[in-house]
């Protein structure tokens, strides 16, 4: 089977486990906290968070634009679900592109088939790389690895069992990347309070005092980090395309399922499912462009930025849209585009969140307009 019959055969089984296996749960996800932990492990038996993870490493060698393409997928039935998958496949990528070859050999395969669940502690250090906030964690050498102390506000998919990637301030300078284990003696994964929106995500603030971090855990070591954190960074920002497009397109599917009784009113309205529709098709061409070229270690970060933020806003369009569209029952609370409004302002917020990105592309609110 060529890559093009595998992706679309991998998608097809991402839709179809969406539909028969997610989409029961998201009332009790949205409204109840559920955790969705049999469909991610099911996801990954079907090779949904090993789309860009390489054939050798236990992937599926189809590249970054299908593991975009798969969250995209999940996220039209599910925002929070989505960003889930987001996670489990970015911790996957950190991974993918270690130079600490018996890590990778030894959990990259586990993540990549869902037999081990894990998500990503990198949104306090990407803030802190663009200048927004100090870095939480220190790390002290000391014989055979590091000692990190600090806390992490939340970082989401984890929990006992669980592991997460995510980067420390070393004492005698640079950064170190490391992966972190949920059952790691001093480190301890407190409940955030409650959120508004994706409490089935699994988020807890993380806690570290004097964790031993073996250098058999380390992702990249300070002399590395530089060129490994540019690396990394476009899969970061790109693979969240895929939440910000699935929440799209659910809005697109209740404005399309409100046309069916209220075309003749809604008709009036501002925003219509053509113009929400073609500005996805558009996003989504280009994120495999980029995709593509990332994958290839081309330097996409600027465009990737600029999409990210574009993602952001059309997801909140399409939201602001679907409400108005369902009318009267858009504001009933268990109504889908009350869900969606939700989500789409979690894309906007979730690092990086607009203001990130626009501080980083230099772009004012007129010069974004």
């Amino acid at each position: 089977m060529n890559a093009a019959a595998h992706r679309e055969t991998l998608l097809a089984e991402v839709e179809a486990l969406a539909g028969e296996s997610l989409a029961p749960l998201v009332q009790s996800i949205d409204e109840n906290g559920a955790y969705p932990g049999a469909f991610l492990r099911a996801l990954g038996a079907a090779g949904g968070f090993a789309a860009a993870v390489d054939r050798e490493d236990g992937g599926l060698g189809l590249g970054l634009g299908a593991q975009i393409a798969v969250i995209d997928a999940v996220g039209a039935t599910c925002g929070a679900t989505a960003f889930l998958v987001w996670a489990q496949s970015a911790a996957a990528g950190y991974l993918r592109h270690t130079g600490n070859r018996a890590l990778r050999a030894g959990l990259l395969p586990a993540l990549a088939r869902g037999e081990r669940l894990g998500g990503t502690g990198m949104s306090n250090p990407m803030k802190h790389f663009a200048g927004i906030e100090p870095i939480r964690l220190r790390a002290t050498r000391t014989p055979g690895g590091y000692r990190v102390d600090g806390s992490l506000p939340w970082v989401s998919n984890i929990g006992p069992g669980n592991v997460f990637v995510t980067a420390a301030a070393v004492d005698d300078g640079g950064y170190a990347m490391f992966v972190a284990d949920c059952d790691a003696a001093g480190l301890t994964l407190g409940d955030c309070p409650p959120f508004s929106a994706l409490e089935g995500t699994r988020t807890f603030n993380c806690r570290f005092a004097g964790v031993f971090v073996p250098d058999a855990a380390i992702v990249a070591r300070p002399e590395e980090f530089p060129a490994y954190l540019q690396r990394i960074r476009p899969g970061f920002v790109l693979g969240q395309l895929g939440i910000g497009f699935g929440v799209a397109e659910g809005c697109i599917d209740v404005i399309r399922e409100s046309a069916l009784t209220h075309a003749h009113v809604n008709d009036w309205l501002e925003t219509q499912e053509d113009e929400l529709a073609d500005a996805l098709a558009r996003a989504r061409a280009e994120a495999e462009t980029l995709a593509a070229r990332a994958e290839e270690g081309e330097a996409v970060a600027a465009e990737a930025l600029r999409l990210r933020l574009d993602a952001a806003e059309l997801a909140l369009k399409a939201a602001n849209a679907a409400v108005l569209h369902a009318g009267a029952k858009g504001f009933l609370k268990r109504h889908p585009a009350q869900r969606r409004l939700r989500e789409a302002v979690f894309v906007a917020i979730v690092t990086p969140a607009i203001k990130h990105l626009r501080k980083e592309l230099g772009l004012r609110p007129r010069e974004a307009a």
